[in-house]
């Protein structure tokens, strides 16, 4: 496990080559659910915990978002195109999210494993996502959060989200799928989480999607506090950071940060301790593929 400060990570998958959409894939199935916890009392405290943050913030509403629950990896994320990842993902919510991962008792949620997935099998995870962009000008963008949001208020980010169920029509398991219709879910999920970062960009930072090139997948981190799991993608984009922070101004969800900060990676390394430990990941993933090739 990694340490930068406080917030420790662990990088669950790696892929420092960086995977292009034919190289991702997803296997979407009530199997990668969250399995409720045994203990009736902490499971109670799910909506207990919902319920009481609705009272304290009337515009909180629940949403459907993917869950983690495991991959599987061929080639060993190396540069030979024939890698491939396969993400496995489950169904979960923000209510339930908020529930188990952001719950004061989060850690009684946790099963004893050296497995991960084991391990975080009663918690939520679900998946965001995060991006690091690289500009004309070789900076790279980071935001720092508003002090109005849920997680993290003032720290420094990466762009980012989370791949979107209600985007590809899914509102529940569909019991007795027949494979064509299971396959073709996969499909669209996996362009999702191509679709959902190039989204999130282009809304945080106001930038075109004309702009960027196709993103890149480089991995998945998670924080260790509240095991909160993020896909990372690289992505380059084709404008310079003066034309960026000009367009960041009338950005759509500019409201989720206060300020945009085009830096070194060498500046970055001295932001990174102000970032949550996920992102610290994210940025972890980036460096190995930087390394990576330069090994090319």
């Amino acid at each position: 496990m990694e340490k930068t400060s406080d917030f420790t990570y662990k990088l669950l998958v790696s892929c420092p080559h960086g995977f292009l959409p034919s190289q991702v894939s997803v296997a979407f199935d009530k199997s990668y659910d969250r399995i409720p916890h045994p203990d009736i009392y902490l499971e109670n405290s799910i909506s207990e915990i919902w319920d009481s943050r609705v009272l304290k913030n009337t515009l909180l509403y629940n949403g459907q978002k993917f869950r983690f629950g495991g991959y599987t990896m061929h080639g060993e994320g190396g540069s030979n195109l024939e890698s491939h990842v396969c993400l496995h993902l489950g169904l979960t919510d923000y209510r339930t999210f908020v529930g188990t991962n952001l719950n004061p008792l989060w850690e009684k949620f946790l099963i004893p494993s050296q497995d991960h997935f084991i391990q975080c099998q009663h918690t939520a995870s679900p998946l965001g996502n995060g991006a690091v962009v690289e500009t004309s000008d070789k900076k790279l963008l980071v935001l720092r959060r508003s002090n109005n949001v849920g997680e993290f208020p003032g720290y420094f980010v990466f762009p980012g989200g989370h791949p979107e169920p209600q985007e590809v029509g899914i509102a529940s398991h569909q019991c007795g799928k027949d494979m064509i219709d299971s396959d073709l879910t996969n499909k669209k999920v996996s362009q999702e989480m191509f679709d959902s970062i190039i989204r999130e960009v282009v809304e945080e930072i106001g930038v075109p999607a004309v702009s960027l090139c196709n993103p890149l997948f480089i991995g998945v981190s998670c924080r260790q506090l509240n095991v909160r799991p993020a896909a990372f993608f690289f992505i380059k984009c084709n404008l310079q950071s003066e034309e960026i922070q000009q367009l960041y101004s009338s950005a759509q969800d500019g409201f989720e940060s206060t300020q945009l900060y085009t830096v070194s990676m060498i500046d970055l390394e001295n932001m990174a301790s102000k970032m949550p430990g996920c992102h610290q990941g994210g940025f972890a993933l980036y460096k190995l593929m930087v390394e990576a090739l330069k090994n090319i």
